[in-house]
């Protein structure tokens, strides 16, 4: 059966930006929304406060949000390992955002500056009213928070921009005197700093300009890491009773304006104070308790999306020693995710034994896919599928001479 063709993929606010092999997202939002108890109940502590008033995380919290994932419980179930690794996501917990922010209002800079250092954004959004809990703005409007916060978000993107230029502009004579080349690409980096800022200055965030951004724009934009140039997913937070029955007075608010604003990103509702429940019981405990209830926790979802939406996939390596999720980039060639696990595995590639999961799981065995020719290997050209249990051969030395 020949392989199937791959198709290429649309560049999306995921592309932009330096890539990184710890890729984090953050948790933002207006004071008292509830991010930290929902940061709590994704990591399944209660380490960063979660206070009825504005700025109680200060500092941002970190944490590790554990994935839940079959094919890896199926592994595990197979092999059954003395050591298991299982899939997570880096989940940061960001201090509140208020208007101003971009000027120094509330924790105005810091806030802004824990933002640049994630890669995706989790926008919490507050969708129930409860006078026991104090909202920034005193009342409860989620598309005039989230309008709030991206537009500080523009405008601090827009403030950098103008910074940008007026260097880019200092170095115009020494460029000019080097090369022809320096001169030209000096000329080019202009042309994209100067697109780039009308681009925020008409409104917009950059994710969202994509179609127009051309190359010299996405080297220039992966250099800036603007915070409007960050993937977005959304949480929204609801009373019990409305994320039972699905429904509230807020989600078609909110949805119109994430299509307007943010099209094709994820939309999760929620309850903050339900998954907190659940997050003190243990997993027998938890399964009695959505079947008392007859809702399912958004969690699992929610870590999903935040997950495709920086365009994350998995790989396992899996044995009677350890069955082990990787984390690697969509679109990581064999040699780079060898890397993952040992920068010698990436510099001493020979080749990558694969087996695909859902293969593997109709046959059964290792011994059952060689059989029915399905374990395959594959040269430093394969780009790794989601899903792909790969043993990697390689050259200790890096394939060179001592």
């Amino acid at each position: 059966m020949p392989p199937k063709k791959q198709v290429e993929e649309k560049p999306g606010a995921w592309s932009l930006g330096k890539f990184s092999r710890s890729l984090k997202v953050g948790l933002v939002g207006m004071p008292n929304v509830g991010k930290s108890t929902l940061y709590n109940s994704l990591s399944k502590s209660h380490h960063a406060a979660a206070e009825n008033f504005p700025f109680c995380t200060i500092e941002p919290n970190e944490t590790r949000a554990f994935m839940p994932d079959a094919r890896f419980d199926w592994l595990v179930e197979q092999h059954k390992p003395k050591s298991e690794v299982q899939p997570y996501l880096q989940v940061v917990d960001i201090a509140g955002l208020v208007s101003g922010a971009s000027t120094g209002a509330g924790l105005g800079n810091a806030f802004l500056s824990h933002i640049k250092a994630v890669d995706g954004i989790i926008h919490v959004m507050r969708a129930f009213e409860d006078d026991d809990v104090i909202h920034a703005e005193d009342t409860v409007d989620p598309v005039r928070d989230i309008t709030t916060i991206t537009a500080e978000l523009r405008i601090k993107d827009a403030e950098y921009m103008k910074s940008r230029i007026e260097q880019h502009m200092k170095i115009r004579s020494a460029e000019a005197t080097k090369t022809p080349q320096s001169k030209k690409k000096w000329e080019n980096d202009l042309e994209s700093l100067e697109k780039i800022l009308a681009f925020l200055e008409e409104g917009k965030d950059v994710r969202l300009g994509m179609d127009i951004w051309n190359n010299n724009d996405i080297d220039v934009l992966n250099d800036l890491q603007l915070l409007t140039a960050k993937p977005v997913c959304f949480a929204i937070n609801l009373t019990f009773a409305d994320y039972k029955r699905k429904k509230n007075k807020f989600l078609k608010p909110i949805f119109e304006w994430v299509q307007a604003n943010a099209p094709d990103s994820a939309i999760i509702p929620y309850c903050g104070g339900f998954e907190m429940e659940l997050a003190d019981l243990d997993g027998e405990a938890t399964a009695e308790k959505l079947k008392e209830v007859e809702v399912n926790s958004a969690l699992p979802k929610m870590i999903q999306s935040a997950f495709k939406m920086v365009h994350l996939i998995l790989f396992y390596t899996a044995g009677p020693d350890e069955v082990r999720a990787w984390i690697i980039r969509k679109g990581f060639k064999a040699p780079q995710a060898a890397g993952v696990i040992h920068t010698d595995f990436e510099a001493g590639f020979i080749c990558a034994e694969v087996m695909a999961f859902d293969e593997l799981k109709e046959h059964g065995t290792e011994l059952a896919m060689k059989n029915a020719g399905r374990y395959r290997q594959e040269g430093k050209s394969y780009v790794v599928n989601d899903g792909d249990v790969i043993f990697f051969k390689f050259n200790p030395t890096g394939g060179k001479k001592k």
